[in-house]
């Protein structure tokens, strides 16, 4: 008995760094009901060894390892023990301890020691714990105060995964818990219903019903594009290409992998080379490019350039190949092959603000028609950069001062910056009201340096540019499934891979349908038959379930020339209109 109650009292989880901010409630609140949870995992299986556990958007998790399988029928009575633990009445007191002293306390949870271990190297002179009930945890809060700031919480655990310690693919696998924690039951319950929305809005399945994309094990995380994919996304990166020539972009083609010694010049081996795909030669290590940068650079240096050419505007719809762990790849979302929506421009020092504020005006033209409301952060150093403090400085007030000349209202993102430069990132909101990341704008002083770039500026002198790093949309991939979710599947009609589709009625129809398909396939619309032998109904099925925006069936009438009788995606209504002026009331909405 002794044994079990000292597992209880000290089988506690530690957050490497606390993710509540010290003022705010809701963070807070999270924070400690993970101690909750731990407090009740120990009591139901009190053999379990505890990993992490930080709190994340809308909740929190935590990492444990299971003598036994955990399975999601086990998650009610988890959530059943927390609850009768949480009418207790109890404070969260803490206390410091050495690195000694905490060794002792939590000699039987092996992921804690490692923790201590670690804390004590990086000169962590004391560890905090905390107490809350019959539960301490190694942990450096903040906390509420008790129990009881914890019985209006709404929480519910939402699911199990698997991760590996400390995110190490060659560590063990640890068994996550997910939870949910709101104010109030409204918040939670408004939460769970659009998590239910956003099944049926999953890029995946949809991707599969709408025949755009599909994966295969032979290529994992890399998406093979069907016909309809492709046109999608043909439709971006031709309206992509559009703006750029409009805004003086040059385009390029670069090679898919270089010399491994210019991956270690630019900084990206370093940073990166844990995440690179590389390729032996007989002569040389090549490595599949992570970024687009060094070819850009590369061609940059062919000629010697003068103050007049800049600022020079160079753009590649660039793809680039990340690895990823095969737990974390997830769809379009998180893929290993990205095509980048990338530009690299050339400029002078005092060209930052200007250029800047023209980049953001691409921005707001491509996010324009896709109802995607867009949120600014600016990102300062992060703690793995290179170059001095000065030039950092430097780059980051030039950003703020682009944002703020132009209004722009921004929030701050610290320590989130490339290695070489502080960036403005661009987060959309979907019609779900979620948070994604695509695009970013990257202000870098150092790789020109690290290659020596030059322009031969007014006075006749050679002077070092700067480079701008940008890619709006950011990946192709990503933006697409995001668009998926955010319109359903249901496509603006201008984006629509197939825009109309022709129904034929029964076999005496199918020449006519095909004659009025080459009719408007002509004049530009994106149109698809259906000559099966299936009956009208089914084919109307077919096609409502692919989302197409228009249907047209043709049978006698239409055929004898009568008038045509539109079916409009999304409702009952039917649309009457002429041979003559079914493209244009097409291309109209378009």
């Amino acid at each position: 008995m002794e044994k079990e109650e000292k597992q209880r009292s000290f089988g506690g989880v530690y957050t490497e760094r606390s993710e509540c901010a010290q003022d705010d409630k809701m963070e807070i609140a999270r924070h400690s009901l993970s101690h909750i949870m731990a407090a009740a995992v120990l009591k139901l299986y009190p053999d379990t060894k505890f990993g992490i556990g930080p709190t994340i958007e809308n909740g929190f998790y935590y990492d444990f390892e299971f003598t036994t399988p955990l399975t999601p029928e086990n998650l009610p009575k988890i959530e059943k023990e927390m609850r009768r633990i949480l009418t207790q009445n109890f404070k969260f007191e803490r206390r410091a301890a050495s690195a000694d002293e905490a060794r002792k306390m939590f000699a039987a949870q092996p992921y804690k020691i490692e923790l201590i271990d670690d804390l004590e190297a990086a000169g962590e002179k004391e560890m905090g714990i905390y107490t809350s009930g019959e539960f301490t945890d190694l942990c450096r809060g903040p906390h509420v105060e008790s129990s009881a700031d914890l019985r209006g919480i709404a929480f519910k655990l939402e699911k199990l995964a698997g991760a590996y310690w400390r995110g190490d693919e060659k560590r063990p696998m640890l068994t996550r818990i997910y939870a949910f924690a709101f104010e109030t039951q409204a918040e939670l319950d408004e939460h769970l219903a659009m998590l239910e929305e956003a099944k049926k809005r999953d890029h995946r399945k949809l991707g599969k019903e709408l025949d755009l994309f599909s994966f295969h094990e032979e290529a994992p995380g890399m998406p093979f594009w069907h016909d309809k994919g492709t046109t999608l996304f043909n439709l971006l990166a031709e309206r992509w290409r559009q703006i750029q020539k409009k805004h003086g972009y040059l385009e390029v083609k670069c090679p898919a992998f270089l010399d491994v010694k210019l991956w270690k010049q630019s900084g990206h081996y370093d940073h990166y080379k844990d995440g690179m795909f590389f390729i032996k030669t007989e002569d040389k290590e090549m490595a599949l490019r992570p970024m687009d940068c060094p070819g850009a650079i590369l061609m940059y240096q062919e000629t010697m350039h003068s103050y007049n050419d800049l600022p020079l505007r160079v753009s590649e719809l660039g793809t680039v190949y990340r690895k990823e762990q095969a737990g974390e790849l997830h769809g379009l979302l998180r893929v290993q092959s990205i095509t980048q929506d990338d530009a690299h421009i050339f400029i002078t020092e005092n060209q930052i603000e200007s250029e800047v504020t023209e980049v953001l005006k691409i921005m707001q033209e491509i996010y324009e028609p896709y109802g995607l409301k867009t949120q600014v952060y600016l990102a300062t150093r992060p703690d793995d950069s290179m170059g001095d403090l000065a030039t950092w400085a430097k780059a980051e007030e030039a950003l703020a001062k682009a944002l703020k000349s132009n209004q722009i209202e921004y929030q701050m993102a610290e320590k989130d910056g490339a290695f070489y430069g502080p960036k403005i990132d661009i987060k959309v909101k979907d019609s779900l009201g979620r948070i994604w990341q695509t695009g970013t704008i990257q202000l870098d002083f150092f790789m020109p340096e690290k290659f020596a770039l030059e322009y031969i500026a007014e006075d006749g002198k050679e002077h070092r540019p700067v480079m701008i790093h940008r890619a709006l949309m950011g990946s192709l991939e990503r933006f697409i499934g995001i668009l998926i979710e955010h319109y359903a599947g249901n496509f603006p009609i201008w984006l629509a891979p197939v825009q109309l589709k022709i129904l034929s009625v029964g076999e005496k129809h199918r020449e006519f349908c095909r004659e009025i398909y080459d009719e408007v396939s002509v004049a530009g619309l994106r149109a698809e038959l259906d000559l099966s032998d299936e009956t009208v109904g089914k084919k109307i099925r077919n096609a409502t379930m692919a989302k197409v925006p228009y249907l047209l069936v043709i049978g006698d009438k239409e055929v004898a020339g009568g008038d045509f009788c539109l079916k409009v995606r999304g409702s009952e209504e039917m649309v009457t209109v002429g041979r003559e002026g079914l493209v244009e009331k097409i291309l109209k909405e378009k």
